[in-house]
């Protein structure tokens, strides 16, 4: 369980980097206010043309992003500006934006919604046609034209983000100090440096106490497993336990061995547990390919740690209950 959740947390923030650095920007613009992760908000197009004419900015292009379900969105760009700052799309089916209710999507959409060049897909309610599959990793899942998806949204001559690309990147802190004095200090500007350094999991809200909570979970959840399996072990053994103690076993003794059959369970199931994450890794990219699970081998100490204190924490009362039993009475006991 926690394998899976750190793994998902951080395939969707690794996702989210590939995509920021497919788009070949080396700063980002977003609305005053906008949170790392997300475009909310819209601002002037008339932005556009002050940033394209700042000194160093060598190319820039506006976008528009339009939330349609879920985590999914559809962005709207000027096809050629994308291709000449990202190099392009690679299709691997159909081909470019022809007509204006044409649109792009990657193959990873592709595969979730089963959809193919040409086909007919229903977004914003209205039937799209799918003009091309492109390879995922360049700035959306979906595509269309800017001007389109403004009209259909009632957001003419609104943008969400502008990406510039710069002539020479040593000097992007510079270029970024001249944009916010030529009037834009209030909106949100990034180099690609910074906002991949801080797409992180900590810097997604409430993930991390989402996490910690699941953490916590699985502690408590191990101590409940292994307390009533070992209570019922010692109860089962009961009369095992009274012969090895007239045969001269210490107490020490006695709850060492419930001790280290306790860690040995511990081990095996966290073993069980990597084995079961890369299952779930399956699972997650056949059913719901838009959600990226990642291994994160770095974690599995921590969830063996977990594991094997929340087991030990587990065996105590039961394994002391075990050590001070009177011999007698567990030789008479039926």
């Amino acid at each position: 369980m926690m394998l899976t959740l750190v793994g998902l947390s951080r395939g969707i923030v690794e996702d989210a980097q590939e995509r920021a650095r497919g788009v070949g920007a080396d700063i980002i613009i977003k609305a005053p206010n906008s949170s790392l992760f997300s475009f909310s908000g819209t601002f002037p197009q008339g932005i556009l043309p002050l940033v394209q004419h700042q000194p160093g900015i060598s190319l820039a292009m506006g976008t528009l992003v339009y939330s349609t379900a879920g985590v999914d969105s559809i962005t709207g760009i000027n096809l050629a500006q994308f291709n000449a700052m990202s190099g392009g799309f690679r299709y691997l089916g159909g081909g470019g934006l022809q007509g204006p209710d044409d649109i792009l999507v990657d193959d990873i959409y592709a595969r979730a919604n089963h959809l193919h060049a040409g086909d007919r897909h229903e977004l914003i309610h209205r039937k799209w046609r799918i003009a091309g599959i492109v390879e995922h990793g360049k700035m959306s899942r979906m595509f269309t034209g800017l001007a389109h998806l403004q009209d259909l949204t009632a957001s003419k001559g609104r943008l969400s983000c502008v990406y510039a690309k710069v002539a020479d990147p040593s000097q992007t802190n510079a270029v970024i100090a001249r944009l916010k004095a030529a009037g834009l200090s209030e909106y949100s500007i990034y180099s690609l440096q910074d906002l991949l350094s801080q797409m992180t999991e900590s810097n997604v809200p409430m993930l991390k106490k989402f996490t910690a909570v699941i953490v916590g979970i699985g502690m408590f959840v191990g101590f409940l497993v292994v307390f009533l399996s070992m209570y019922t072990a010692v109860l089962e053994r009961t009369r095992e336990i009274g012969i090895l103690k007239a045969l001269g076993a210490s107490p020490a003794f006695i709850l060492s061995i419930l001790l280290r059959e306790t860690v040995l369970l511990a081990l095996t199931g966290s073993l069980v547990g990597i084995a079961m994450s890369y299952g779930s890794r399956w699972l997650v990219t056949t059913l719901e390919p838009t959600m990226i699970q990642v291994a994160v081998p770095d974690w599995w100490p921590i969830a063996i740690a977990i594991s094997i204190c929340g087991a030990l924490c587990g065996a105590v009362y039961p394994g002391l209950r075990a050590a001070r039993q009177d011999v007698i009475d567990a030789l008479a006991y039926d």
